[in-house]
């Protein structure tokens, strides 16, 4: 890789591409290494990609499955070389990627603390120095003496991102790693990343969650087939792509997978929900949410709710003495998103309540739908709403009836002049 000229610029790709040598059989691939004829067949997992990135920036990487995101990542992280282009970077890069997957089984957690810092640039005393630090930070305890191979796939995890994230790095990129262990040590994986990201760590995120792409990330580039769909600001970049998403999902959009199977939402629910088979104990859940005014479903009609204002009580339990944070978002059902909403967003306090509980009352007054069927979904957050601690996606669907018969998904404020 080479050194980047421009002290502001930490990572610049230019032409990137990734090639894959596809061959029939084995003995095709013998024959092409033998005489040097081609019998291969190209796959390209990435084509022409180009962007840079500053100092301190965020980018969201999204895409559908097989677009090229991780192979991105993988080129990017150096663990992989590239086909085509050029990728010239500054400074330390830190790639939170197969957690664990370069730990040996036999050694312990405290020998493959040395092993795996060795590999990514920690020598023997920087690791003696850093080591109480990643203990504490990783929870192991005694099992620290063990072989890995003892371990369960959450302890390996724990231990190589306390390992990876045990000195800061100048880009960061992260595939999907936001939810590493239990609640309480993903909480302390965020809190690190946000603390990097503060002190001027620049970071690629790649993820399925739109939520967190808006919340972390300035700008977002957007794959399709390997190749860049769109790179900018991150809302314009999510709308496109919630955009193609939908149209994708109905089959409508040109060049659709064919055996993709389409979105069919569950049946109804009674107008108080409970999450199915959810074993809470202890940790930060949702406990129930009710609809008031929701007739119960009969056969397969969905329960009709039976006034002009929708009123939704949440109730949940936090996580130790965190005040926690609660979302709600309707959707069509077989639709569109109509809204999504965020104690944390608008300056809302749930309410504690004497069992310790937390409880909010959301009301949307005169309820400005059109008729039609339409799906709730609650979600359950930290105080900071970065974490996702519980999330009934949606679990409850319901009719809704608008005594004029207009055409239209809601109705707007407005007024006639």
């Amino acid at each position: 890789m080479k050194d980047n000229a421009n002290s502001n610029t930490v990572l610049k790709v230019q032409g990137l591409g990734k090639e894959y040598k596809l061959y029939a059989s084995p003995r095709d691939r013998l024959k092409a290494l033998v005489t040097g004829s081609a019998r291969h067949r190209s796959h390209w997992a990435l084509q022409d990609v180009s962007f840079e990135l500053q100092r301190g920036q965020c980018i969201g990487v999204i895409g559908d499955n097989g677009a090229g995101k991780s192979s991105l990542l993988k080129l990017l992280a150096g663990t992989l070389q590239p086909s085509t282009g050029s990728i010239e970077r500054v400074g330390r890069v830190t790639a939170i990627l197969e957690l664990g997957a370069g730990f040996h089984p036999d050694f312990s957690g405290r020998d493959n603390l040395y092993f795996g810092g060795s590999l990514i640039g920690i020598d023997h005393a920087e690791m003696a120095r850093l080591e109480p630090e990643i203990i504490e930070f990783c929870e192991l305890g005694e099992a620290l003496d063990r072989p890995v191979k003892t371990y369960s796939s959450g302890m390996a995890v724990r231990l190589a991102f306390a390992l990876v994230t045990a000195v800061q790095p100048d880009v960061l990129i992260i595939d999907e790693a936001l939810a590493v262990g239990d609640q309480s040590f993903q909480k302390k994986c965020i809190e690190r990343i946000m603390a990097f990201r503060r002190n001027g760590c620049t970071i690629l995120f790649c993820s399925h969650s739109p939520y967190h792409i808006r919340h972390l990330c300035d700008v977002a580039l957007w794959l399709k087939g390997g190749r860049m769909q769109q790179f900018g600001g991150t809302e314009p970049v999510l709308a496109a792509y919630g955009l193609h998403t939908r149209l994708r999902e109905e089959g409508a959009e040109p060049g659709a997978d064919a055996g993709a199977e389409p979105v069919v939402p569950e049946q109804s629910a009674p107008a108080q929900a409970r999450a199915p088979a959810h074993d809470a104990g202890s940790s930060a859940c949702i406990l129930s949410v009710d609809v008031k005014d929701l007739g119960e479903a009969q056969g397969e009609q969905l329960g009709v709710l039976n006034s002009k204002d929708l009123v939704v009580t949440i109730t949940v339990r936090g996580a130790g003495s965190e005040r926690p944070n609660i979302g709600f978002m309707i959707e069509q059902s077989k639709g569109v998103g109509i809204t999504s909403l965020a104690t944390h967003e608008e300056g809302a306090v749930p309410v504690q309540l004497e069992d310790g509980s937390w409880r909010s009352v959301l009301s949307f007054p005169d309820l400005p739908l059109h008729s039609g069927d339409y799906v709730i979904t609650a979600f359950l957050f930290d105080e900071t709403g970065l974490v996702v601690y519980d999330e009934w996606f949606q679990f409850l669907h319901f009719s809704f009836v608008f005594p004029k018969l207009l055409p239209g998904l809601v109705r707007l404020p407005h007024h006639w002049a």
